[in-house]
């Protein structure tokens, strides 16, 4: 190859290399967004449950919480709901609180969902995956633990877990004041 062809391909790689790293940077006003990792504050959302009550993350500070996203029709997500149910029951006197993102279905479904369950924590509804692409949900079940100060401090993806490493997660988060 001749010293011209080589300038050539340099040029080349040079030209690709920026334009391919332009082309995947972050989209403008996401530095703004907390990146839903450990160790990063947990992003803020307000949602609808099921019954109608609104809820806003930021509202729970002070508390553990439990961040879920689910939906009715996923086997791992349906079978680790009685668990979170045991554990919020366990430990909600001492700062436990266990909400559940469902994945854009109907109130009436999610509500039915919660009844035949017996679940007693929030079922919140995120239509149009609002949270639920801020948070970067790309397998159900997903699930946050948020310390007292809004701090993500663990991430589980997939399912479904048992009561035991939920309880694994959630205790040293509580013995924290």
């Amino acid at each position: 190859m001749t010293r011209l062809q080589w300038i050539i391909v340099i040029i080349v790689v040079a030209v690709l290399g920026g334009g391919w790293t332009w082309l995947s940077r972050a989209p403008d006003g996401l530095d703004d967004v907390a990146s839903p990792v450990a160790g990063r504050a947990a992003p803020d959302f307000t949602l609808q449950s099921a019954v109608g009550q609104s809820i806003a993350l930021a509202d729970l500070r002070g508390q553990v919480v439990v961040l879920n996203f689910w939906a009715t029709w996923c086997p791992p997500c349906r079978a680790e709901m009685p668990a979170l149910q045991e554990v919020y029951e366990a430990r909600r006197a001492d700062g436990l609180m266990v909400l559940a993102v469902n994945q854009n279905e109907a109130p009436d479904q999610v509500k039915s969902f919660g009844l035949e369950l017996h679940l007693a924590f929030p079922l919140l509804l995120d239509p149009g995956y609002v949270v639920s692409d801020r948070y970067r949900i790309g397998l159900l079940p997903s699930t946050f633990f948020i310390d007292r100060d809004g701090v993500i401090r663990d991430v589980v993806f997939g399912g479904p877990m048992n009561r035991a490493l939920i309880e694994s997660k959630v205790a040293p988060l509580l013995e924290t004041r």
